[in-house]
């Protein structure tokens, strides 16, 4: 709209043509960098919650380890990761494995914060009987909380999805041989801004898909759950 509006060259904004041209031309290749870059986001995600929910479940007590593992994470979440990433990438290379921690690293800090305030709340309407009760144990307590904050953790989740995908591009982009980064990057050496045009809204809508996906998969859990 932009470019019809003010008249801007195809150089500046590609016509709605060229990008149809070039969405047939490397659609299909484009497909496949974006399902490996899709697999290593997910990969780092799954790694990055499971740390969280450890960590935030020893982090939720009130006392000195909780606090010392609160103040880590806030201190360690200040260091830029892409400002890591040139490191990683000569300590590890630039294959599969530093894409996976720089998207784990970036999508785990928020992720742990979430959960260890999630997990930090005390639920006490539910938790008074169980304590009166002598039944409460660790697991109970956080399987209440957990349960009580389900839609903000499946939220946190689906939202993180987004950081991890953003995490393995930026890796990918700055030093990677594969996924859609990396094709980006290629494109962005070749000035095609078609290319990098029909990336972005194929990462979109593969994103959208998946983050979708988690939304209805904390709704089967909750279900499951309740029932």
């Amino acid at each position: 709209m932009i470019k019809y509006v003010v008249n801007l060259s195809d150089y500046v904004i590609p016509s709605l043509g060229i990008l149809l041209k070039t969405f047939g031309e490397i659609s299909s290749t484009y497909a496949h960098d974006v399902f490996s870059t899709l697999c290593v986001a997910i990969i780092g995600q799954i790694f990055s919650i499971m740390l969280a929910f450890i960590v935030g479940i020893l982090g939720r007590k009130t006392t000195w380890l909780g606090s010392l593992i609160k103040v880590a994470a806030y201190n360690i979440q200040a260091y830029p990761i892409v400002a890591l990433a040139p490191i990683i990438f000569i300590l590890l290379g630039d294959g599969f494995l530093s894409r996976l921690l720089i998207a784990a690293m970036i999508c785990y800090f928020p992720l742990l914060l979430s959960v260890v305030g999630i997990l930090a709340e005390p639920i006490t309407e539910v938790e008074h009987f169980y304590q009166q009760t002598g039944r409460m144990r660790w697991q109970l307590e956080v399987k209440i909380r957990a349960f009580e904050n389900l839609p903000k953790l499946t939220t946190v989740i689906a939202g993180s999805a987004t950081l991890a995908m953003a995490g393995t591009i930026v890796a990918e982009f700055i030093a990677a041989n594969a996924g859609i980064g990396y094709s980006i990057r290629i494109a962005l050496y070749q000035s095609d801004l078609s290319k990098i045009l029909v990336a972005l809204f194929m990462i979109g809508i593969t994103l959208s898909i998946y983050q979708g996906a988690l939304e209805v998969a904390g709704r089967l859990v909750k279900n499951a759950w309740e029932q």
